[in-house]
């Protein structure tokens, strides 16, 4: 996914990826408009332009004492944010986010995770759960699936460690070789169960944002995730057209 044409949405997008990473922290002061725009290189009235879409986003407030992040702004990465990240920086977690592994093991998955995965009858996968959490907020409850043939390569995928698992894929590209190379996300809004609800610390029938995201390359699927995340959060998308559709 190249980064958007405009120019102020390339400087709100870089803005927005500290954010979302935790490099700028809730409540902290961004510079005054003149020094941002100098060290973003861009004018001051392209810099204004970013800030608008950032604040229009719930990212950002502006008061008169300056401009500020937002207070436990109600935004979650997306899962192409997270798949970035952690091939930016090694982890899948922002700065000041926690992940608790709940459990780690190989088993006979569903019926439809075995179609994805393309696997025979009796076949076994890597299945993973695990939720995140941000001070006293859960930020999110996610279920990964990987081939288990991985494992053998990465025997941290069978370990509950929280030390080892925000960089996963990392590991699962460096020991395989494997890199994604496209990606799909689906999502919907539904009511929370009682797993969902209690590792969300939502009431059970709660609304929530659930979605599914899978990465593959030319040999096939190398990671499905499914993950639900608590009402209130949004999620948005950045893309862009690399040519005009036909007339």
């Amino acid at each position: 996914m190249s980064e958007p044409d405009h120019p102020y949405m390339r400087v709100a997008e870089r803005i927005r990826r500290r954010i979302l990473d935790g490099a700028l922290a809730e409540g902290a002061k961004l510079p005054g408009q003149r020094d941002l725009a100098k060290n973003e290189g861009v004018s001051v009235a392209t810099l204004g332009r970013a800030l608008d879409q950032l604040q229009v986003e719930g990212y950002i407030v502006t008061s008169r004492r300056g401009t500020f992040v937002a207070n436990a702004p109600e935004v979650a990465p997306s899962g192409y944010d997270r798949i970035t990240r952690v091939l930016r920086t090694g982890s899948v977690l922002a700065e000041g986010e926690t992940m608790i592994v709940t459990t780690a093991e190989l088993l006979k998955p569903p019926q439809y995770v075995a179609e994805l995965f393309d696997l025979d009858d009796g076949d076994q996968i890597v299945h993973r759960q695990w939720h995140t959490g941000k001070g006293q907020q859960r930020t999110g409850l996610f279920v990964t699936w990987y081939p288990a043939h991985f494992a053998a390569a990465v025997p941290e995928l069978l370990s509950a460690s929280r030390h080892s698992s925000p960089g996963l894929l990392m590991k699962v590209q460096q020991a395989t070789g494997r890199r994604p190379t496209a990606g799909r996300d689906d999502m919907h809004g539904r009511d929370a169960d009682a797993r969902e609800a209690g590792f969300l610390g939502l009431r059970i029938g709660a609304p929530i944002l659930a979605g599914a995201s899978r990465l593959w390359d030319d040999q096939g699927v190398i990671e499905y995730a499914e993950w639900c995340l608590p009402y209130r959060m949004t999620v948005g998308y950045e893309y862009s057209f690399d040519a005009a559709p036909d007339a």
